[in-house]
């Protein structure tokens, strides 16, 4: 990952931080309107190399993200996953927005509620600013210096800021801990590392409301250590950042963005709500090596 200089890209303040936040808001619902309109219309699948499923949905709220990205940010390079799935041009920049316009297409075409709109800013490798809109649940989060949860429906207007509801992680314990995982991506890795801890819950979650889940204090802790793209998490991490949590790799390191070297590819993830709850983690890590 190429780095700029601090002296032509100094580090963001917490009054940016937000105003970001604040636009990213405006573009994933915005997207999320164009996403239930190909709901409504009935959606047409089609099938990428790799076998993932695309639709329109996903490019027509990708154009929207895109454009709105170009016009409030004009400097700050985006890499979104359709456009680079189809030209492969990474991005060699120290600040830039990873986008996945439809995390959760299966559950799009499945008719299920859980897909995802997904800005997220990388800053230094670190997710600093981004949103999470769930538009067929009307549930938005939104991160910048903190993280925020808004209900607003596709078709309604941002809600004035004064009406965000801080959200903020929670205290674990390590005895009964809630574990967030996914529908389709139980990765053997993963379930042996659950088999570890002492886990109360297992709650069943979509796309990137998993983190979102976590950084409202619904849960504590969602291992993903198979491989998984940066864009599909992004966003969800800056929200757990803003909410007070950490998301390390699968060394136990905290994981960091914007790798155009290895493609965006992510070698796997632990997001968790409590940051105490990190030696332990990286004990764990280690036996299972």
């Amino acid at each position: 990952m190429t780095q700029d200089s601090s002296a032509s890209n100094p580090v963001l303040t917490d009054v940016q931080r937000a105003q970001i936040a604040n636009v990213c808001a405006q573009l994933v619902l915005s997207a999320g309107s164009e996403i239930m309109d190909v709901r409504r219309a009935g959606a047409h699948v089609r099938y990428k190399s790799d076998k993932s499923p695309v639709c329109e949905a996903d490019e027509r709220a990708e154009a929207v993200i895109l454009a709105g990205l170009a016009r409030h940010f004009p400097d700050i390079p985006v890499v979104a996953e359709e456009a680079y799935s189809a030209h492969q041009q990474a991005v060699s920049a120290d600040r830039l927005f990873l986008v996945d316009a439809l995390d959760g297409t299966k559950d799009f075409v499945g008719g299920k509620d859980g897909f995802t709109v997904n800005i997220g800013l990388i800053d230094r490798g670190i997710p600093v600013a981004g949103a999470v809109f769930a538009p067929a649940m009307g549930q938005l989060w939104c991160a910048g210096a903190h993280a925020f949860y808004l209900g607003v429906n596709v078709g309604e207007a941002l809600p004035d800021e004064s009406l965000w509801t801080p959200i903020h992680t929670r205290a674990a314990r390590a005895d009964a801990l809630t574990a967030l995982y996914s529908h389709s991506h139980a990765d053997a890795r993963s379930l042996a590392f659950l088999a570890q801890l002492s886990i109360e819950t297992h709650l069943p979650c979509s796309s990137s409301l998993k983190f979102c889940k976590i950084a409202e204090g619904h849960g504590d802790i969602y291992p993903r250590l198979g491989q998984i793209m940066e864009w599909d998490t992004a966003a969800g991490d800056a929200i757990l950042r803003g909410a007070g949590g950490i998301v390390m790799d699968s060394s136990g390191a905290n994981l960091t963005y914007g790798h155009s070297e290895a493609g965006y590819h992510s070698p796997g993830l632990i997001a968790l709500g409590d940051p105490a709850l990190r030696a332990q983690i990286a004990e764990i890590l280690e036996k299972i090596e």
